[in-house]
């Protein structure tokens, strides 16, 4: 396999309309989308990603129908008791990325719990962007350093983010055929590459995963610089 990024977020989107298609609830598609979850990391962890980011519920999906919602926490609160002894099997280090002042006491503990559990793993950091915003991100991290009275630099910003334990992701991938970042990322995807798949979340399997690793592979990270000076900085011949 080419380059493999160190660092792959997801927008998983498309559930819902899986579900529809199948006359399904909606939830069903999230079900199955858990499954596609489960799969996804255990891909990360066989090729070596170190870091994977999902984005599970944004800070927006509070305005979806209160029954999607209802069960959206329902499989969160199910997927903690089994996801978490499997997590520990595989060396998955979990992180949940988010404000979690709207959740409920007993599912804030439940998030705590599988932290602490799975703090001692370092084969693979799975951050779950669970009531995650970008905007929320960035005003998060100018109010803390508003209260400690730190200057508000791109560099102190970098370090007060949600995000700051690990680096920018290198590539992110939307499924679900919808082309934009949808307030995911906004401050670390500055210089993600970004690969949008036609294919629903439950549809998206370890082939398609590997086929955007591949459409990375084949780009080329400037980060500003010229092509020549790249070349130049990797030891290769400039024509």
């Amino acid at each position: 396999m080419n380059e493999i990024p160190h660092h792959i977020a997801i927008v998983m989107d498309g559930n819902g309309r899986w579900a529809t298609r199948r006359f399904l609830p909606r939830v069903a598609g999230h079900k199955s989308g858990l499954d596609t979850l489960r799969a996804c990391v255990r891909r990360c962890g066989e090729i070596g990603v170190r870091v994977l980011t999902v984005f599970a519920f944004s800070s927006e999906n509070w305005n979806r129908p209160a029954e999607e919602i209802s069960g959206l926490m329902e499989l969160l609160a199910m997927a903690l008791g089994r996801e978490v002894p499997q997590l520990m099997a595989e060396g998955v280090r979990i992180h949940f990325v988010g404000d979690r002042s709207a959740l409920s006491g007993k599912m804030r503990v439940g998030l705590a719990h599988a932290e602490a559990a799975t703090a001692g793993n370092s084969r693979l950091i799975f951050n779950v962007c669970f009531n995650y915003g970008g905007r929320w991100d960035m005003a998060q991290a100018a109010a803390r350093l508003a209260r400690a009275g730190e200057p508000i630099t791109e560099q102190t910003i970098d370090r007060a983010l949600a995000l700051a334990h690990v680096p920018d992701p290198d590539l992110l991938i939307r499924t679900g055929g919808e082309k934009r970042l949808s307030n995911f990322l906004l401050w670390q995807a500055a210089y993600a590459e970004l690969h949008f798949s036609d294919k629903l979340w439950p549809e998206f399997d370890a082939a398609a995963l590997d086929e955007a690793i591949k459409d990375y592979g084949q780009r080329e990270r400037r980060f500003g610089k010229t092509s020549a000076q790249v070349a130049l900085s990797a030891g290769k011949k400039v024509a």
